[in-house]
């Protein structure tokens, strides 16, 4: 019975991790081989026309990010230290209940609430509301990561602080936050990656544009819509581009939770 337990675990092991490894090494064999430096530097071309990029995508991408993780970060952040230091109230269940229905709200669903609270009263698509819609979804999982790594951190820390004349509030800003300072970062890592590769909230707020989009208030173009544009389309050329967005993408998510892993594993091996 070990024996069969052992090779069935280890069979499974080899699926899920070969999964993984075949949808790299395909998309790698259709897009990977063909990424160019113009990939990165130029804007996308005519249909027709040979060369061209998406460098406005990724600016447009990295934008979004940006604005996300500072809508989404600060909230989730505050509510998971307001979750693990002051909760236990009926109050803080309903908080948690309520994280945990808007973590499994479809992101279409969000889009269409950015939609509704920008892009209609303003009349055009904007980067702003994209990354209101990408905050909104980061919000939950930065609350429960956050109360998480908090409460990990030992009792004995937080009473020794306050043994030492610190107050309450003062004790979580010196000692437990900086405790949790590596679980935190790795968090807010993982967070970004979550929201990197999400479509449809994009296309009902910052749609698209082909070439760049200076400040905040305009259509900006993001990797995850041009992929969905390209891929939907009938031009070859077109469908080998997305192939090779959909390669940088999946490769910026892949490093993104590496380092993340690497933090995380960090700090464990400190604590012991």
């Amino acid at each position: 019975m070990n024996a069969v337990m052992l090779s069935l675990t280890g069979v499974c092991t080899f699926l899920a991790v070969g999964t993984l490894l075949f949808v790299l090494g395909y998309l790698f064999f259709h897009g990977g081989t063909s990424l160019t430096t113009d990939f990165f530097t130029k804007l996308p071309t005519p249909v027709g026309e040979p060369g061209g990029g998406m460098a406005n995508a990724l600016l447009g991408s990295a934008k979004l990010l940006l604005l996300a993780t500072c809508i989404g970060v600060p909230i989730g952040f505050l509510g998971g230290v307001y979750l693990a230091e002051f909760g236990g109230s009926a109050f803080s269940f309903v908080v948690r209940y309520t994280t945990d229905l808007l973590n499994g709200v479809p992101s279409i669903v969000i889009g269409i609430f950015a939609y509704t609270l920008i892009v209609l009263p303003q009349g055009h698509f904007s980067t702003l509301a994209g990354g209101l819609a990408l905050g909104v979804m980061m919000i939950p999982i930065a609350i429960r990561s956050s109360e998480d790594f908090l409460r990990a951190v030992p009792v004995s820390l937080r009473e020794g602080g306050m043994a030492l004349g610190a107050s309450k509030a003062k004790t979580i800003l010196t000692v437990v936050i900086p405790a949790a300072k590596a679980g935190l970062i790795t968090g807010i890592m993982l967070n970004v990656a979550r929201v990197a590769g999400e479509t449809a909230p994009l296309i009902f707020t910052s749609f698209g544009n082909r070439f760049w989009s200076p400040g905040w208030d305009q259509p900006t173009a993001s990797l995850p819509v041009m992929i969905w544009t390209y891929a939907i389309s009938p031009y070859p050329d077109w469908k080998q581009q997305a192939w090779s967005a959909g390669f940088v993408l999946l490769m910026l998510v892949l490093v993104i939770n590496v380092f993340a892993r690497m933090i995380l594993s960090k700090r464990g091996s400190v604590l012991r």
